[in-house]
């Protein structure tokens, strides 16, 4: 008896069916703002996370070397291989480019709730535009996206910031502080005691006033104070571009799920702008659902010419976690519209009835295994079959079918030269 590998998972028909319909949600939406779907391969050599993240971030993949000899890693982001999508045709691209996908992902680090070795997401991005509009677009497409899934407001919030904000406010202060460093901390603060948080900022090169006050500062409810505080043109452009793209936002239907909200930080280096994270309202999930944001520099880190971006990524898995606490998730129990049922030698006949119903978009299940009428009922109640035609070579004989409504047992007879006739319904029409 072979044991699954940890940190990867089966999924059953039910289950699929449940995350197909998460699955088909995110990106039914994502075509509906003029994404494009891009396919991404899964494996990358891995000198191009080392060049990204640093040699550290070998101890977080699963990297090997190939037969060819060259080191190789199973993908663990989408960003590296975008941006390399992107420096490959930039000239050729329409702008703004527009893209997104779904597909596995593979981390080695340590399995808990909500998080994978093997994991799934969507990638949602916009290369090149820096205009305020973008950033209020991809808020407004993960609004649309998680109401259309059955969510709304007193489910999910988006916690808004800026990451220029934090850089100004820090370097404000009369020392020499790690601005990296001293960002990260603050993407630490709801998951450590104060204490240590303090302890962050204050090993970030803050005194320890400075550091309360700064995190007072976060709190503030008015962004203005944060200018007169500073008096930098760093933090007055930032504080107008997020409130710029708050107001677009507005327009786009999506300020009401969006909160200010300056502790939050994303802790990539990459980020230069607007970034955001979404939480459950509840507060059941401890952590954030997804988050993203602008990173107008990552293109020309990977050899391109200079192109504004912003996107998020949305982990299912955790995407889960919130649809299964706001009970939004799909039901996982699987139906099938029609089973034709075989009695004797009549497979040609009932072949074509499930050809024709399969055309009209109806989902159809036959006999192909031999079994006899009874176990092929039994099957069909199994599956939850609509209706069940029996194709029997009694009936063919009169030149007949028996169609059985299985949810009233009521059974009718039907020409079977004619059936299903054109102007039948499907069972969507019906249903």
């Amino acid at each position: 008896m072979y044991e699954r590998i940890k940190g990867f998972r089966d999924f059953y028909p039910e289950e699929m069916r449940a995350r197909r319909a998460v699955t088909d949600e995110l990106e039914d939406v994502a075509r509906r703002y003029g994404f494009r779907e891009i396919g991404t391969p899964a494996l990358e050599r891995t000198q191009l996370y080392v060049d990204k993240s640093g040699e550290e971030i070998t101890d977080e993949l699963y990297n090997f070397t190939d037969q060819g000899g060259r080191d190789v890693a199973m993908t663990p982001e989408l960003t590296p291989t975008v941006a390399r999508m992107v420096v490959a045709r930039q000239q050729a691209l329409p702008k703004p480019i527009k893209w997104f996908s779904t597909r596995p992902f593979w981390r080695y680090e340590q399995v808990q709730q909500g998080r994978f070795r093997e994991f799934y997401q969507t990638n949602v991005d916009i290369f090149g535009s820096s205009e305020p509009e973008a950033d209020a677009e991809v808020l407004a497409y993960c609004a649309d996206a998680l109401t259309g899934l059955g969510l709304d407001g007193e489910d999910f919030e988006f916690r808004v910031s800026h990451r220029d904000i934090l850089g100004g406010l820090l370097e404000a202060f009369d020392s020499e502080v790690e601005v990296r460093e001293a960002i990260r901390a603050v993407d630490k603060r709801e998951k450590i005691e104060t204490g240590e948080y303090y302890g962050l900022l204050t090993d970030a090169g803050l005194a320890r006033s400075q550091a309360e006050q700064f995190d007072a500062l976060l709190s503030t409810d008015d962004l203005s104070e944060l200018v007169e505080f500073a008096g930098t043109d760093r933090v007055e452009a930032a504080v107008e571009n997020l409130e710029n793209v708050l107001d677009a936002a507005a327009d786009f239907g999506a300020r009401d799920y969006c909160t200010i909200s300056l502790e939050t930080a994303r802790g990539l280096d990459y980020y230069t702008g607007v970034v955001f994270e979404c939480f459950d309202s509840a507060g059941d999930v401890s952590r954030s659902v997804f988050g993203g944001g602008r990173y107008d520099d990552l293109i020309e880190g990977f050899g391109g010419q200079p192109t504004p971006a912003v996107g998020f990524a949305v982990g299912h898995e955790t995407l889960s976690l919130l649809l299964d606490r706001a009970d939004a998730r799909a039901e996982g129990a699987l139906g099938t519209d029609y089973y034709v049922l075989t009695v004797g030698d009549t497979r040609p006949v009932a072949a074509r009835i499930a050809r024709d119903l399969r055309e009209r978009g109806n989902m159809v299940e036959t006999d192909v295994s031999g079994r006899s009428f009874g176990a092929q009922m039994n099957y069909a109640d199994s599956v939850g079959a609509e209706t069940v035609v029996i194709v029997g070579e009694r009936d063919l004989e009169s030149g007949e079918i028996t169609v059985k409504d299985m949810h009233s047992g009521e059974q009718t007879t039907a020409p079977v030269e004619s059936f299903p006739d054109s102007d039948r319904p499907t069972y969507d029409d019906l249903a």
